[in-house]
C-alpha cells in the first residue's frame, strides 16, 4: 500500500514539472492494475469508519427536497475560512435515506489523515433519482445534462454560504465518480465562475459551455477499459478543451468502472490537488 502511495505521488510531481514548462494540457498514462485483494481491502477500510461526523440535513426550495450529509472542519474556528467540497455520488447511490450517498469517495475526508490535514466543510448531497441523464451526440458520443435537483445544488450552496460565512468562496470544489461525476461536470458548466476546481472520475462529458471551462482547474481520471461510462466521453472532452494548460487527464490503462477510484482511496492524491487551487 505505501508502494502504491509513492508511486503515485511521484506521477503528481512529474506531472506538475510537465505542466509548468510546456504550458499545455497533460496526460498521464497509468500502468496500474487492481487484484481482488486490495479492492477488497480499500474498501472495507473505508466501509468501517464512523460517518457519524457527517450532519444529517434536507434542503427544501418548494417542491425539492434533497437529503443531504455536513461535515465541518477539524477543530472548527469561527475566526478562519476554510474550503467547501461538494462530492456526487454514482447512480447506486440513488435514494433518500440521507446515508447511502457516502459511498467511498464521500469517506476519504473522514479518514483520520486526511480530516486532520486537509480542513474544509464537506457536502455530500443525496439524489432520489439519476442527478445526471446521458444522451447520444450527433457524433455518437454519450453526453450529459443535469437534473432538475442537481441545478438545485447551485441554491443549496448559497444557502450554505449564508448559514456558514466562514466558506472561502474562492475555494469551492466539485469531485464525484460515475453518476456523480458527470454531475460534478454539468454544474461547473453551469456556474464555472463559482468553483475553484473538480475533479471528475469516471464521468459521461458535459459539452455544453465549453469556451468557459478552457481555464478552469480540471482533473478528468478515467480507466481504458471502462464500458459503462465510455472512456472515449473524457478522451474528447480533453481534446475539446485542448490549449487549457490547468487541465490533466489521467488514463489507468488497466482499470475499468468499478476499480477506477481504488487507487486513490487511501492517498491524499486528489485532496492535494485541489487544495492547491483557487479562483
Amino acid at each position: 500500500m505505501h508502494t502504491n502511495r509513492i508511486k503515485l505521488q511521484i506521477t503528481s510531481i512529474v506531472c506538475i514539472i510537465i505542466c509548468n514548462f510546456s504550458q499545455a494540457q497533460t496526460h498521464i498514462i497509468n500502468q496500474t492494475s487492481i487484484d481482488s485483494a486490495r479492492f477488497s481491502q480499500t474498501r472495507n477500510i473505508l466501509n468501517n469508519l464512523s460517518v457519524n461526523g457527517f450532519e444529517k440535513k434536507v434542503f427544501t426550495n418548494g417542491n425539492v427536497n434533497i437529503p443531504y450529509r455536513f461535515l465541518l472542519p477539524k477543530g472548527f474556528d469561527l475566526s478562519k475560512k476554510y474550503p467547501l467540497v461538494i462530492t456526487f455520488h454514482n447512480s447506486s447511490r440513488i435514494g433518500n435515506d440521507n446515508e447511502n450517498q457516502l459511498e467511498h469517495l464521500a469517506r476519504t475526508w473522514i479518514r483520520d489523515d486526511i480530516f486532520n490535514k486537509f480542513s474544509c466543510f464537506v457536502l455530500a448531497p443525496q439524489f432520489t433519482q439519476r442527478s445526471s441523464t446521458y444522451v447520444q451526440d450527433a457524433e455518437g458520443i454519450l453526453t450529459s445534462f443535469p437534473s432538475n435537483d442537481a441545478v438545485q445544488i447551485l441554491a443549496l450552496i448559497k444557502k450554505i454560504e449564508q448559514d456558514y460565512p466562514n466558506i472561502d468562496l474562492g475555494r469551492i470544489y466539485l469531485i464525484g465518480y460515475s453518476m456523480g461525476a458527470s454531475t460534478a461536470q454539468n454544474l461547473l458548466s453551469l456556474a464555472p465562475e463559482k468553483f475553484a476546481a473538480m475533479v471528475s472520475i469516471a464521468a459521461v462529458p458535459d459539452l455544453s459551455n465549453l469556451d468557459h471551462l478552457r481555464h478552469k482547474d480540471i482533473w478528468l481520471i478515467h480507466g481504458e477499459k471502462d464500458i459503462d461510462n465510455p472512456y472515449i466521453g473524457s478522451k474528447v472532452l480533453y481534446k475539446k478543451l485542448n490549449g487549457n494548460s490547468k487541465l490533466v487527464f489521467t488514463t489507468f490503462k488497466n482499470l475499468q468502472h468499478n476499480n477506477i477510484v481504488i487507487p486513490y482511496l487511501l492517498t491524499d492524491e486528489l485532496q492535494k490537488w485541489l487544495f492547491s487551487k483557487h479562483l
